[in-house]
């Protein structure tokens, strides 16, 4: 059984769900970058153990694009400069915490969003609707070129479009996922990661 099995086996979409929701407090009330990287680096490992696809060429060159756009509005101490461009401390210090909080948010959702959350109420449904079009993009096995820019977003947006068709299927399966409970040991894996992610917030206190 591959790892992508054991994850839509041992979990149900809401426990993972709610997994999610106990643990990006721990993240985001962190305010060590250093730490960040830490729990980044975790929930990479995450969502590598819960079978999804990750591109880290696409990753490394989302980090290093946020870094860039940081670095254009200098303050701070110069390191070095380039002509009129100026490396500060302040903004490469503001850039690195920036995205890593980002790409570390953009790991955590591939772990704790999937295709069956349902949330009670219509704007449950239209969260869960808008989650699962944000989870078919992150997880989109399109890779994106110069020269096949056009032609792969023109099949995104084909993918996108098919949502509404989707929609029965989606709530056969949603009502299949409803009855679907998480396993003991996919709470003691839940659990056991919840109190991982936190602990880098904790280290930061003492």
């Amino acid at each position: 059984m591959s790892r992508q099995e054991i994850y839509n086996n041992i979990f149900s979409a809401k426990a993972l769900f709610i997994a999610g929701i106990l643990i990006i407090p721990s993240f985001l009330f962190n305010p060590d970058t250093e730490l960040r990287v830490i729990q980044f680096l975790f929930f990479l490992f995450l969502a590598w153990l819960c079978g999804k696809k990750i591109n880290l060429i696409f990753t490394f060159l989302f980090i290093i694009f946020i870094v860039v756009f940081n670095l254009l509005i200098p303050y701070g101490q110069v390191i070095f400069s380039i002509g009129i461009f100026k490396i500060t401390t302040g903004a490469l210090t503001a850039g690195i915490h920036r995205a890593i909080t980002f790409a570390s948010l953009l790991m955590l959702s591939k772990v704790t969003i999937r295709y069956d959350l349902k949330i009670p109420g219509v704007f449950g449904e239209l969260l869960s609707e808008a989650l699962y079009i944000f989870s078919i993009i992150i997880n989109s096995k399109y890779r994106f070129t110069s020269k096949n820019l056009i032609t792969e977003l023109d099949n995104m947006m084909m993918e996108l479009s098919k949502v509404s068709l989707y929609k029965e299927q989606l709530t056969d399966n949603k009502e299949q996922s409803m009855s679907q409970k998480t396993k003991l040991s996919g709470f003691v894996v839940l659990t056991v990661a919840v109190v991982f992610s936190w602990i880098p917030w904790i280290i930061s206190k003492l």
